[in-house]
């Protein structure tokens, strides 16, 4: 998808940015969650310009103004005919789960979900900006040309879910979404072949997806509650054949 030809704003009338600025904010968050996150280790070069508008699917102008923008808050530096480069310190990872390593764990990593994901829903209706539902809608945008392919993006749905958090304005839902990365990772990439397998899977999934923004789009906090709950319900049950274990259990 090329998102130098979408835009997105609110209902309520009020003026909407550039498009090419609303894409840059997009690329610049992304690139700076990703250093923040430890993605890019310190002083490690960026990829290319051409890589980057690849990647964000947009244009090389747009990327270079978020690059810009990097570099003014420091956390990026030029070096002449070599790229762009990340500035240290970075901040590392502020915490970080034990790796999945039973049945059990991932339907526990399930079970946690269950607890902060759909109140992040809720609160990402009342508080999001334009950017963030831009960022949203972007994911879903790339689930639905993979869909359209009979396929399932793991990365974009993470990112979904992540930009979700990002939208409650509250660090404490981001940091869990991002420390919990790599667990929902495992359960996103069986629940994805699982799909492939069931008539009208990914199309389902993808409509849970298309549900849950549109209520974050129209403010809806209680329909973007009930519809996070309810998709993170059937992505789990859906990979479990609803097979689930006594949890009770300390083993």
């Amino acid at each position: 998808m090329n998102l130098a030809g979408r835009t997105s704003g609110r209902q309520d009338g009020t003026a909407e940015r550039p498009k090419s600025l609303l894409l840059a904010d997009i690329v610049h968050d992304r690139i700076r969650r990703a250093i923040l996150n430890g993605d890019y280790a310190a002083d490690e070069r960026l990829p290319g310009e051409n890589v980057l508008a690849e990647q964000h699917q947009v244009s090389r102008p747009v990327v270079r103004a978020a690059l810009s923008r990097l570099r003014e808050e420091g956390m990026i530096t030029s070096r002449q005919g070599a790229g762009s480069f990340v500035c240290a310190p970075v901040t590392p990872k502020p915490l970080a789960f034990q790796p999945l390593e039973t049945i059990a764990d991932l339907q526990r990593c399930y079970e946690y979900r269950l607890t902060f994901e759909p109140a992040a829903a809720a609160l990402a209706a009342t508080r999001r900006g334009d950017r963030e539902l831009a960022e949203i809608e972007t994911c879903l945008q790339i689930m639905r040309d993979a869909t359209e392919r009979r396929s399932h993006r793991e990365d974009a749905d993470f990112d979904f879910h992540l930009a979700i958090t990002t939208a409650a304005n509250n660090q404490y839902f981001e940091t869990s979404m991002r420390a919990l990365r790599e667990h929902i990772a495992v359960g996103m990439k069986f629940h994805g072949l699982s799909l492939q397998t069931v008539r009208g899977g990914l199309d389902h999934v993808l409509d849970e997806h298309a549900s849950i923004f549109g209520a974050i789009a129209k403010g809806e906090a209680e329909n973007a509650r009930e519809a996070m709950r309810i998709h993170i319900t059937g992505s789990r049950d859906r990979l479990f054949e609803g097979r689930l274990l006594d949890l009770s259990s300390r083993g």
